[in-house]
């Protein structure tokens, strides 16, 4: 009688690199997040002229959303496919909206680049490269996730 014996491939132990720079580039996002709300508690970006007692329940909830994000790109480089949905899922799509919506609600409104542009002091500078670093990390998280080297990672797992 003879035996069959079945050859398998080893799952790889470490994530391929596209899965650790996606990872990487949402804790980036998380950072650059941190960083825009620093801005509005000290009033250089469009929150207004709000009291930190009106900002406190944005910022309890950006701090949940940091830290489920951090949680998130770390179980996705440990390899969760779980993860990589869920990230894809609620800040791939909430987040990137999240993001949007303010300047798109403006643009609509009559404001123009341009005019932002001409208005804008260092801060203001600083606060609006803040935001556009932020949404290309978003962009380069998701893009690198579904990469067909990621995708045949999270498949053999």
């Amino acid at each position: 009688m003879s035996t069959l014996t079945r050859q398998s491939t080893p799952q790889p132990t470490q994530p391929p690199p596209v899965v650790q720079t996606a990872a990487t580039l949402w804790l980036a996002a998380v950072a650059l997040g941190a960083f825009e709300a620093v801005l509005i508690v000290s009033g250089i970006l469009g929150e207004g002229s709000a009291t930190l007692a009106e900002l406190l329940p944005g910022l309890g909830f950006r701090l949940v959303v940091f830290a489920g994000a951090t949680c998130l790109a770390l179980r996705l480089r440990a390899g969760a496919n779980w993860a990589r949905w869920a990230l894809a899922g609620t800040l791939g799509v909430f987040g990137t909206i999240s993001l949007l919506i303010e300047p798109v609600e403006w643009l609509l409104a009559g404001g123009s680049i341009s005019q932002a542009v001409a208005g804008m002091d260092t801060m203001g500078a600083v606060g609006a490269a803040a935001r556009i670093l932020h949404l290309a990390a978003v962009m380069g998280a998701l893009a690198l996730m579904f990469q067909p080297r990621a995708n045949a990672y999270f498949r053999s797992r």
